[in-house]
């Protein structure tokens, strides 16, 4: 059973229904059902006994764009593990192109912050490059950024403390760092907080970082160690934006793609384009009621 959750515009979505089904049938996916969700306001549940997943997507971009959608094989339950990226994700800025504004080289830094997510650059590479130019930064400089330039994104705060509430273990990781993370984790209600370190040095950035890189393999290996730990048939889920974010979303049972560069939303079998973070719960299937505002 191919199962599509997805959250649109009301007042076109018979019509957008009508059309999108014609598609799917002529790709050779058949509707079983399609109905709204009673418990999930918005949400319209779309069931297949095909498995043509690209025939479904197709469909639902051509007729329902822009909207919010999640595709299973199973009707979708509650994860118990929710691991994040960061910046553009849990928060509405790329923290180094801030920081780099502190330092006058923002569109520099910028620029290759954009190459990095879109998977035109290494990573790691990239990382080190953005870094270096950040040399003799004092780190002040962070503390203000943090706090004049940083915030979370509509909807992260209510995310994370909803599913914290049915038992899911949160996990922030991110290719940013600990400098911001653990403040950004703290305040948002995750359990752990994995990044990167800024190296300093008598109160300035060094141009260095400390310690292993996290990378899309980390963020993947994170999801896959705290899953083992959570047992087998545990049920997984991933929020990320860009190329970095890849691995994990295809490893995690769920991978939304936030708002996301083109190649991390293929990647992934839930997309928000519509809404803000909340979306998340509504293709959950979890009733508004239950959510707990973070």
């Amino acid at each position: 059973m191919l199962i599509a959750r997805l959250i649109a515009e009301p007042d076109t979505l018979s019509a957008s229904l009508e059309a999108a089904q014609a598609q799917m049938e002529a790709g050779g996916v058949r509707v079983a059902s399609s109905s709204m969700l009673e418990f999930c306001g918005e949400t319209l549940e779309i069931a297949s006994p095909d498995n043509d997943e690209n025939v479904l997507r197709a469909a639902i971009d051509a007729h329902f764009s822009p909207c919010d959608a999640l595709l299973t094989r199973e009707e979708p339950i509650v994860p118990r593990l929710f691991i994040s990226d960061m910046d553009s994700t849990m928060i509405g800025q790329e923290c180094i192109d801030e920081l780099a504004d502190f330092a006058g080289i923002k569109p520099q830094i910028a620029a290759i912050t954009e190459r990095a997510m879109q998977g035109e650059l290494d990573f790691e590479s990239a990382l080190r490059e953005r870094v270096l130019l950040l040399r003799d930064l004092s780190e002040q400089a962070i503390i203000e950024c943090l706090d004049t330039r940083i915030n979370p994104m509509p909807g992260a705060g209510t995310l994370v403390a909803t599913l914290k509430s049915k038992g899911c273990r949160t996990v922030l990781v991110t290719g940013g760092f600990h400098h911001f993370a653990d403040p950004i984790g703290q305040m948002l209600g995750f359990d752990r907080v994995v990044g990167n370190r800024l190296e300093i040095a008598d109160g300035k950035l060094t141009g260095g970082l400390v310690g292993e890189i996290t990378d899309s393999s980390v963020k993947r290996a994170t999801l896959l160690a705290e899953m083992s730990d959570l047992g087998e048939g545990a049920v997984s889920l991933a929020t990320g934006d860009g190329a970095n974010d890849i691995p994990m979303l295809e490893a995690a049972t769920y991978g939304i793609a936030y708002r996301a560069k083109p190649k991390a939303r293929a990647a992934a079998n839930g997309w928000i384009d519509r809404g803000d973070l909340t979306s998340v719960l509504q293709l959950l299937g979890i009733p508004r009621e239950e959510w707990v505002v973070g």
